[in-house]
């Protein structure tokens, strides 16, 4: 029976509130697109795409006019493009550009699976893959591009982390004059999941289906507003409310989901929960940490605030789809929060406690801007800590640090719409490079042997 109150509340989350579809992501193989000739599995992969995908951006506005749900982004993920490409001669920066023509051509803002997996070694293509990112991002515009460098079960492997401190500070370089979009739209993963509907780090796994929809659903001003509702209440009500919301939220994420499916005949895949914030006033996960009960995001008791409302809304979201996936938890993305750049400003919130928020949030050192004079030997340990970080707790962590290039720490850099501002926070640079020029592999850890 419907509810009345119910629908009336959903109506206010949505006007007052800032909740959101975040995203509608298209998956799709291109396993079928494999060829020794690169220009013909470049044209099978622009023809795949192109037919595929071809009412997506349609069929969202359709189901965000009939259901007054906002979709903010009709995005698609493919197989990790170093697959595909290792049976072909050529470069692959082919395969980029002819990616791009097809986003535009479907109309999707983003497009993510430039990416390899080399959690364990390098195979045939994913050198040459991953040395082509800088140019593939600087010479694209809706491309995104991950590359997997550790897992729980395998290590980590420091070689690609040594190499891909270098492709970050690279891609910085080729871009600086436009944004710095090449480090901003890369992500490196330890444990990647192969169903993250959410860029820069989505790729469509090679478990997945040939084609399948996933959707990512957003409501941190939504939690911030419930918890604001009950100022004394203890932790234990807390947490009942944030698992509350989240199963509201997620409820919608799941009718968009089943509808996409239903409408483009794909099969559904998977509702990724995550509260993912944007730069507008209330629509930060910061904030959410604040209500609970700290002056300022990054106060002694962030990471416990952290651990209770990512816990919390899994607990809620799970019951609401049935099927849950991606990352689902909280995003803290420094440039995409407007508590966290506050908190940021004010020296309140530092790298070493982001470090630490890690290890209990859904992702990692997410959109954080530094030094443009950070060495490549310094981001690549940046990344080995957090993969460590992933490694160990098996869970997913990522990093997506920018190189401010010509600023340094205390000065600001606007990068507009979604990805929004980020002061520019301090680093240690006491030097790693004996320790990042190594090379080899971290072993698994003792936990990794489950079977």
């Amino acid at each position: 029976m419907i509810n009345t109150h119910d629908i009336l509340e959903t109506i206010n989350m949505i006007q007052e509130e800032n909740l959101d579809i975040r995203t509608i992501t298209m998956g799709i193989s291109l396993l079928d697109c494999i060829d020794s000739d690169i220009e013909k599995a470049c044209s099978k992969v622009y023809d795949k795409i192109c037919h595929k995908a071809q009412n997506l951006v349609k069929t969202g506005e359709e189901i965000e006019k009939e259901y007054g749900i906002p979709i903010i982004n009709k995005r698609i993920s493919v197989t990790p493009i170093s697959m595909i490409s290792a049976a072909s001669k050529g470069d692959p920066i082919k395969f980029a550009k002819i990616l791009d023509k097809a986003a535009k051509e479907v109309g999707v803002n983003f497009l993510g699976g430039y990416s390899a997996l080399v959690q364990k070694g390098f195979a045939a293509g994913d050198i040459e893959l991953i040395k082509s990112i800088p140019q593939a991002l600087a010479e694209t515009e809706r491309i995104c591009s991950s590359v997997n460098i550790g897992s729980t079960k395998t290590g980590i492997n420091m070689d690609a982390v040594k190499l891909m401190g270098e492709i970050v500070r690279e891609s910085a370089i080729l871009t600086k004059d436009n944004g710095l979009v090449g480090p901003s739209k890369l992500v490196i993963f330890c444990n990647a999941v192969e169903d993250n509907p959410f860029m820069a780090g989505a790729f469509h796994g090679a478990g997945e289906p040939d084609c399948v929809i996933n959707v990512g659903v957003s409501g941190p001003g939504v939690v911030r507003a419930a918890l604001s509702k009950i100022p004394d209440a203890d932790i234990t009500e807390i947490a009942d409310t944030v698992k509350r919301t989240a199963f509201k939220i997620t409820r919608v994420g799941q009718l968009v989901a089943t509808e996409a499916s239903r409408r483009l005949g794909v099969p559904f895949g998977i509702v990724d929960l995550s509260l993912a914030p944007t730069p507008a006033i209330g629509d930060s996960v910061a904030h959410i940490l604040e209500e609970m009960g700290l002056e300022q995001c990054g106060a002694c008791g962030t990471t416990a605030c952290l651990a209770l409302l990512n816990d919390a809304v899994k607990k809620g979201g799970v019951m609401a789809s049935s099927h849950v996936g991606g990352l689902s938890g909280a995003f803290i993305p420094v440039s995409e929060d407007a508590g966290m750049i506050d908190a940021a400003r004010n020296n309140t919130l530092c790298i070493e406690k982001l470090e630490a928020m890690t290890a209990v949030c859904s992702v990692g050192l997410d959109m954080i801007a530094i030094p443009g004079d950070t060495p490549a030997e310094v981001i690549s340990a940046i990344i080995a800590d957090e993969a460590a970080i992933g490694m160990v707790n098996s869970k997913t962590t990522a990093v997506r640090v920018i190189p401010a290039i010509g600023k340094k720490d205390g000065e600001e850099i606007e990068f507009g719409g979604l990805f929004g501002v980020s002061p520019i926070m301090k680093v240690n640079t006491a030097s790693p490079a004996k320790f990042i020029n190594r090379g080899g592999r971290i072993p698994a850890p003792l936990q990794s042997l489950k079977n």
